[in-house]
């Protein structure tokens, strides 16, 4: 599988080329164009794998959609481009063996031997984080491809690392991350405009997105014309 990432990062897409009998399983209306010589299965699971209504609730709870897309070619170099419903960017993240914790709506796809399932991340870190209770968590080995609003910034952290709430794509099991205040006064925290943040802790890859769209629609919100 060879993956080319265009015109990043405002209005990214991955145009991906396929071995023969090479299988892309991709969230579904992530696909953008394709070869004909590439077929299109819809599941509620993992390709060839089990658990599928359930597994596909679990998905829908982690912000994805209960159905998704495996796209397989039929013959070597057959291509399809995948992008986001956000103009943002795509980044993509080699799996070896781990877990990589993804907020909803940001996994756009992986290689078809990536298991893809949801986990409950609590109520407090839903409440104040600006994320969903449950995350979406890809598991195995392979090509994974990440989507976000606004740029993605990968971020090697080795410690600890804070990040404003909304703006977390994905981060590796290895980190855990809590919630806090941006400075040492709560006060303070809110008047300067940054209020809760998350800080992470560990050693790990972290993405993040350089915008989030609850602060557009916070914005746009006031300057529409009510319908």
């Amino acid at each position: 599988m060879d993956i080319d990432i265009q015109a990043r990062p405002a209005a990214s897409v991955a145009k991906i080329t396929l071995g023969a009998n090479e299988t892309l399983t991709c969230e579904v209306g992530g696909m953008v164009a394709m070869d004909p010589g590439i077929t299109v299965e819809t599941t509620t699971r993992k390709k060839g794998g089990s658990g599928g209504l359930l597994k596909g609730l679990k998905r829908m709870l982690g912000g994805e959609n209960l159905f998704i897309n495996h796209f397989t070619a039929s013959e070597a170099g057959q291509s399809l481009y995948v992008g986001p419903q956000l103009l943002g960017d795509v980044v993509h993240h080699t799996l070896t063996g781990g877990t990589m914790v993804v907020q909803g709506s940001s996994w756009l796809a992986s290689a078809d031997d990536i298991e893809i399932d949801a986990t409950f991340q609590g109520l407090g870190k839903a409440l104040f984080s600006g994320e969903g209770i449950f995350w979406v968590k890809c598991t195995g080995t392979g090509d994974l491809l990440l989507n976000s609003f606004g740029a993605i910034y990968p971020v090697d952290v080795d410690g600890e690392y804070i990040v404003d709430t909304g703006h977390i794509v994905a981060f590796e099991d290895s980190l855990q991350f809590r919630i806090g205040k941006a400075s040492k006064s709560l006060i303070g925290s809110f008047l300067g405009g940054e209020g809760l943040v998350c800080k992470f802790s560990g050693q790990g890859r972290l993405y993040c997105q350089s915008h989030n769209p609850p602060n557009l629609g916070t914005m746009l919100g006031p300057k529409l014309k009510p319908r």
